[in-house]
């Protein structure tokens, strides 16, 4: 069984497309996932499959949230270990432990094409700045409501679908 996480985007946020997590853990687990944990409101679940291919394992997540919920879910897939590997290898070595509350990052649902991977830097400065590695944007802003580096941004930037979580999200996922 490899074990995955399922970033879901646009779930119970300002009062639209709201499910309680144990009803999106029985969707989940009517699909045949086994060990399906969820984390927070936000749309984290964790899950063992015997299926190898992240995009067939997406439309298929996608689907079915479809079909049940009646609104489309958006759908970020990654390896456990993957997650792990994002955390680890965060690019910025100048970053304090007690200003990691200001990084996020926002998962990609395919790496960017080169022709707009840097597309990000001319809007970083000194007070909020972005990195595109490989399917991952590590974005460090002091207030992540009001960046510009926000999830519709980058999709529009970089032409690809993606949602973002905070570091402590991401680090309290991997002690699930």
């Amino acid at each position: 069984m490899i074990r995955y996480v399922a970033f879901l985007r646009g779930i119970n946020v300002s009062g639209k497309n709201i499910i309680k997590m144990e009803d999106l853990r029985n969707q989940f687990e009517s699909l045949g996932f086994k060990n399906t944990i969820t984390y927070i409101q936000s749309g984290n679940v964790l899950f063992e499959t015997e299926e190898t291919n992240e995009g067939e394992l997406r439309d298929t997540i996608e689907a079915h949230l479809e079909l049940n919920l009646g609104y489309r879910v958006p759908t970020i897939i990654r390896m456990f270990h993957d997650i792990r590997k994002v955390v680890k290898n965060m690019p910025y070595d100048n970053i304090k432990e007690e200003d990691k509350s200001r990084l996020y990052v926002t998962f990609l649902s395919e790496a960017p094409s080169y022709d707009v991977k840097g597309a990000l830097g001319v809007y970083s400065n000194d007070a909020e700045y972005a990195r595109v590695v490989k399917r991952e944007v590590y974005v460090y802003t002091g207030n992540y409501g009001k960046t510009c580096f926000s999830n519709s941004f980058i999709e529009k930037k970089l032409k690809v679908s993606a949602t973002t979580r905070n570091w402590a999200t991401l680090n309290k996922i991997l002690e699930l």
